[in-house]
């Protein structure tokens, strides 16, 4: 059976990481946790009976209590399977940096490591080009440019 757990907003890891050491510490027959990233303030546990559940996050900070009622495998199957990102930026594209000491600044690809899903950028309005490597998820796309002729 899964259970969908109430928290804090932004504090689910906080929670996670205190239930998972009450449950090996107590060792509670819990089978699995989940902690979906675009959902605040809730994660589930897959656990045999309720009453485990209730005892494992009883006392624990920022856990805020048991939604009443079952999860369904359907419900959550969604979270399970890794959707495929399709790699759209080229060389030479102006991005913003999103995240980073860099927030905010503009840059110019002049690389892209697709098995590590990270980019090599320099930083457009610095006045000497640092080259900085980034993740691509830290990264929004500005303008679309053609890649250049090399002579």
């Amino acid at each position: 059976m899964i259970f969908a757990v109430r928290t804090t907003s932004g504090r689910e890891k906080q929670v996670i990481d205190r239930l998972s050491s009450r449950i090996k510490n107590e060792v509670l027959k819990v089978d699995a946790i989940l902690h979906p990233s675009n959902i605040k303030g809730y994660f589930f546990i897959e656990s045999s009976d309720k009453e485990i559940v209730q005892k494992a996050i009883y006392g624990i900070p920022h856990a805020r209590g048991l939604i009443d009622g079952e999860v369904t495998i359907d419900q959550v199957k969604h979270f399970l399977s890794p959707v495929a990102q399709k790699i759209t930026l080229k060389k030479n594209d102006i991005v913003e940096l999103i995240s980073g000491p860099f927030k905010g600044e503009k840059a110019k690809i002049s690389r892209i490591i697709a098995v590590k899903e990270q980019v090599d950028v320099q930083l457009l309005e610095a006045a000497v080009p640092i080259p900085v490597r980034v993740n691509m998820n830290s990264i929004r796309l500005i303008e679309r440019k053609e890649e250049e002729e090399e002579e």
